[in-house]
């Protein structure tokens, strides 16, 4: 069986934009730079935590 003449043109030009379409694969490329957190704690924010957590205890009893 032979494929007329007028199908074969269309047929390959098909089968080429199939070939070409299919090769293309998209690329996706994430550069994520690195995040420095710099913290330092004084002793004075310790003492304040240390106050702050007596008073809520003397206002709270059953609390723990």
């Amino acid at each position: 069986m032979t494929l007329p003449s007028r199908l074969i043109r269309p047929l390959l030009l098909a089968m080429g934009t199939a070939v070409l379409l299919g090769a293309c694969t998209p690329t996706i490329r994430l550069q994520v730079d690195p995040i420095q957190i710099y913290a330092k704690l004084d002793a004075d924010v310790r003492v304040r935590l240390d106050q702050e957590l007596r008073d809520l205890l003397t206002e709270n009893p059953n609390l723990f």
